[in-house]
């Protein structure tokens, strides 16, 4: 019983929780750059360069062939150029938001830290206090 238990307390920690909730939002974020550098950056990127559509840039190693005894075409075998520059804008994008979110986030916390340090007159004050509350 004694090792439920405590994957019970690990699994139910705060930092657990905040590590899942981060994940998921993590990921629909991920989802959203996505669609933002897919749908908006890209089609504007691609006509200021001639019209080119960045997801049409590929490499063909193989051209599909039809089967006339079949009726099937096979597949072409391509090296998609295009959706790797996307993944590396999407990547610089996101990793941009996030450098952003951390900026800040530390900067909150320094300021916190910097209200939280009394000074020495508040030192002193809070000295004077407790020997008055003494007598």
């Amino acid at each position: 019983m004694g090792m439920i238990k405590e994957f019970k307390e690990f699994a139910v920690k705060g930092n657990m929780v905040d590590l899942a909730v981060g994940i998921i939002i993590g990921g629909a974020f991920g989802k959203v750059v996505s669609s933002v550098v897919a749908d908006l950056l890209m089609p504007p990127l691609g006509y200021l360069i001639g019209g080119i559509n960045f997801t049409d840039i590929k490499i063909q190693l193989k051209a599909p062939v039809l089967n006339l005894a079949t009726g099937r075409t096979t597949q072409e075998v391509t090296i998609n150029i295009g959706n790797f520059i996307q993944s590396l804008v999407d990547f610089g994008i996101i990793t941009f938001v996030v450098f952003l979110l951390v900026k800040g986030i530390n900067r909150m916390q320094r300021k916190e830290a910097e209200v939280l340090v009394p000074t020495k007159d508040q030192e002193l004050l809070t000295e004077i206090r407790d020997l008055l509350k003494k007598k």
